[in-house]
């Protein structure tokens, strides 16, 4: 079986994109497979800063902060859920940070092998989510993982995501799928 970690960008807990990364492990547990939850918000979670710390042996991130228990999660990882609300055609900051911290990785091929889920409701619907799965594509590409699945809907306020039928279907579907 398999560990299925969802790290969720939106900053708001019970949201849209918590909801359908919620159906994503639900699903994968009703499977066997471990599943648990990151939020991001909130986190003392710093961006890169270009320090180069993780290009030298042993080709880890040598910024000490909330970054460290990610790190630990994503290495005991088969499937990360990446999952954020669109945020100008891209991911909330949060998940931005997240991205760019996962530089060790190019290096250190820990995520080698590992799936990848994209789960990102929009306001304006899945049209406005393309900059961004095309982002999460190439950092899949780039850390030599599976891009496993998409999960797209159309939300904007708490809980309208349970009313599109095709998202909750599709992340339904992910989760089977893992």
């Amino acid at each position: 079986f398999m560990s299925v970690i969802g790290m969720v960008g939106s900053p708001r807990k019970g949201g849209n994109t918590d909801l359908l990364v919620e159906e994503v492990l639900r699903v994968a547990g009703t499977n066997g497979h471990g599943t648990a939850k990151i939020y991001l918000h909130g986190r003392n979670i710093g961006p890169c800063v270009d320090c180069r710390g993780c290009k030298k042996e042993p080709n880890q991130c040598i910024v000490e902060d909330g970054m460290q228990e990610v790190y630990a999660v994503l290495d005991d990882s088969d499937v990360v859920v990446f999952g954020t609300p669109v945020y100008w055609y891209g991911p909330t900051a949060q998940m931005k940070v997240l991205v760019d911290r996962l530089r060790p990785y190019f290096s250190n091929h820990r995520m080698d092998g590992k799936r990848a889920v994209i789960v990102a409701p929009a306001g304006d619907g899945p049209g406005d989510a393309d900059l961004l799965v095309e982002l999460f594509r190439r950092v899949c590409s780039t850390l030599n993982m599976e891009f496993a699945g998409v999960v797209l809907g159309t939300a904007y306020d708490r809980g309208e995501i349970l009313a599109d039928r095709e998202a909750m279907e599709a992340a339904t579907t992910v989760g089977a799928s893992l």
